[in-house]
């Protein structure tokens, strides 16, 4: 059960089999103002997480079942990927490089430096705020695009490609003012203030 005066603001997630670890990187986070939780494995974590809320995870390489570095992959490759920085007692260069690979913040070396850590999981705290105001913006932009109409589908598709009204117009077979008025249509349907603007919307939404 999320705590109410929670809800809402970002959560570290440690992930460690250390409970000692786990208590200290708790005690960390909450002395400089941030909620913490722990979980001694991933089996247990995913037990109890909710993957739309807001955070990052703070995550041992080595861990009994699923290891940190497997596990972090799988997120990258989820529909919920999550900020994560790594921490073990061990890293070489070749597993860095692994973690790196699959997006994670940092990778650092136990025992770790506060600062350190701290100045990691604040990057990863901004990078899963950006994610997320993202998906919002792209869930909002595919709500304006599914109110358009086939026309104004077609016409937006031309008007991302370069044509003017007369190209368009002859194209799709309309008249130059009809042409004009769908595209007006579809401009303020999808709140584009220009043809940058709109060829940046259909970048977003992959068009």
């Amino acid at each position: 059960m999320v705590d109410e005066r929670k809800r809402g603001r970002p959560t570290v997630i440690i992930i460690d089999d250390d409970k000692s670890v786990r208590e200290a990187l708790r005690g960390l986070f909450e002395s400089v103002g941030l909620i913490a939780e722990t979980h001694g494995s991933v089996a247990e974590f995913l037990a109890a997480d909710d993957p739309d809320r807001a955070g990052c995870i703070v995550l041992d390489i080595r861990l009994p079942g699923q290891s940190g570095l497997e596990f972090q992959e799988e997120l990258a490759k989820s529909r919920h990927p999550r900020s994560v920085v790594l921490i073990s007692a061990h890293v070489d260069v070749a597993m860095a490089v692994r973690a790196m690979k699959a997006g994670a913040i940092d990778v650092l070396t136990k025992p770790v430096r506060e600062q350190d850590l701290l100045e990691a999981v604040n990057r990863a705290l901004a990078s899963d705020n950006a994610r997320r105001e993202e998906a919002t913006q792209t869930a909002s932009l595919r709500l304006m695009y599914s109110k358009l109409t086939e026309r104004e589908r077609q016409i937006m598709s031309l008007v991302v490609e370069g044509k003017l009204n007369k190209q368009i117009a002859a194209e799709v077979q309309l008249a130059e003012a009809t042409v004009k008025l769908h595209r007006g249509h579809m401009m303020r349907k999808m709140r584009a203030l220009s043809v940058a603007d709109l060829v940046r919307i259909a970048g977003i939404l992959k068009l």
